[in-house]
C-alpha cells in the first residue's frame, strides 16, 4: 500500500456523481438544449438528503435497510478497484470475485427491498432485473477470467498494472473483444441505453427505475449515489483495459485515466443519443451476444 492507493477511492466518491452530469449534457447537446448543470447530481443529493422519509405499513426492516447495504457493497466494492495504474486500495489474489461478489449483494438488496413493498409493479422490474443479471454476470466472469489468463494476475490492481500498450500489440483482438464486452455489461448492469432508459416512466419498459419507486428523502439518495458509483467503478473496468497505456509518470497516468474516464462518460451519451432502446425480447439476445464474445475472447488466450 502507498499514498497513490487512496486515490482510486478518493476520485471515485467525489468525482462518480459528475459522470452522470456528463452523460446528461452530451445528451442534451445531441437533443439542441443547453441541458441541465454538469454538477446537478450533486445538487439533488444534498436537497434529497434534506428530506423526510416515508416508508409504507407494509414494508418491514428488508426494505429500510436496502439502499444502506446497497451503498455499502458498492463502497466497499470500490476499495478494490484500481484507476489506471494507481492501485486499489485493497488488493489480494482473487479479488475480482469479491467485486463482482459486491455488485451481486447490492443487486440482491434492491431486489428483495422492492419485493418487500408488495407491489405488483416493482415485482415486475424485481424479475425483470434478476433474469437479465443472470445473462450479464457470465459475461463480466468470463471477460476478468480472460484478464487473468491474458496478464497472468489474479488481483485487478496487478492486472491493470501489469497491462501495458504491448498487450494490445500481441494480444489486440483479445482485448477488443473483452472491452466490446465490458461496455456491454456497463450498459446493462447501470440501466442505460440500449438495455434501459434511466429517463423513461412507462410502466411497461422499465427496469430498474421501477424497483426504487417507492423510496424517498435520504434513502433515495444512496441508491442514486451508489448507481452513480456502481457505474464509476464499471467504467473504470472497463478503462483499465481499453487504455492500459502508461507514461512513466505516476500523476500523468492519473490524468490519462480522468480523461479516459470523462471520455466514456461523453460516449454513453452519444450511444444514448443516437439509438434507441431495445425491445425487452431483444435485450437478452444482446447479453448472450456479450457472454459469447468474452467466451471467444477466453478460447483464444488458450491457444
Amino acid at each position: 500500500m502507498n499514498a497513490f492507493s487512496f486515490i482510486p477511492l478518493l476520485l471515485a466518491l467525489v468525482l462518480s456523481p459528475l459522470m452522470l452530469g456528463v452523460i446528461n449534457r452530451t445528451k442534451a447537446f445531441f437533443a439542441g438544449r443547453h441541458g441541465q448543470p454538469l454538477l446537478q447530481t450533486y445538487f439533488d443529493l444534498f436537497k434529497l438528503l434534506q428530506k423526510g422519509v416515508i416508508y409504507s405499513r407494509t414494508t418491514t426492516w428488508i426494505f429500510r435497510a436496502g439502499p444502506m447495504i446497497g451503498l455499502a457493497a458498492i463502497l466497499t466494492a470500490a476499495l478494490l478497484m484500481p484507476l489506471g495504474k494507481c492501485p486499489a486500495l485493497l488488493a489480494f489474489p482473487a479479488d475480482f470475485l469479491l467485486f463482482a461478489g459486491l455488485l451481486g449483494l447490492m443487486r440482491f438488496f434492491t431486489v428483495v427491498a422492492a419485493l418487500d413493498t408488495g407491489s405488483s409493479f416493482e415485482g415486475m422490474g424485481a424479475s425483470r432485473e434478476v433474469f437479465f443479471s443472470a445473462l450479464t454476470e457470465p459475461a463480466l466472469f468470463i471477460a476478468l477470467a480472460t484478464l487473468v489468463r491474458e496478464t497472468g494476475r489474479l488481483s485487478l490492481s496487478t492486472m491493470f498494472g501489469q497491462a501495458s500498450n504491448a498487450h494490445w500489440l500481441h494480444s489486440g483482438p483479445v482485448l477488443g473483444l473483452v472491452v466490446l464486452a465490458l461496455v456491454i455489461v456497463l450498459l446493462a448492469e447501470n440501466s442505460r441505453i440500449p438495455v434501459d432508459d434511466p429517463n423513461t416512466h412507462l410502466e411497461l419498459t422499465m427496469i430498474h427505475e421501477v424497483m426504487v419507486l417507492d423510496h424517498s428523502g435520504p434513502d433515495f439518495a444512496f441508491i442514486l449515489y451508489t448507481s452513480a458509483l456502481k457505474l464509476w467503478l464499471l467504467g473504470a473496468l472497463a478503462l483499465g483495459v481499453a487504455l492500459p497505456f502508461s507514461s512513466g509518470n505516476p500523476w500523468l497516468n492519473l490524468a490519462m485515466a480522468l480523461g479516459g474516464m470523462f471520455g466514456l462518460a461523453v460516449a454513453i451519451g452519444v450511444i444514448e443519443s443516437v439509438m434507441a432502446r431495445l425491445r425487452l425480447r431483444v435485450v437478452p439476445q444482446l447479453l448472450i451476444g456479450a457472454g459469447a464474445v468474452a467466451t471467444v475472447a477466453l478460447i483464444l488466450t488458450l491457444k
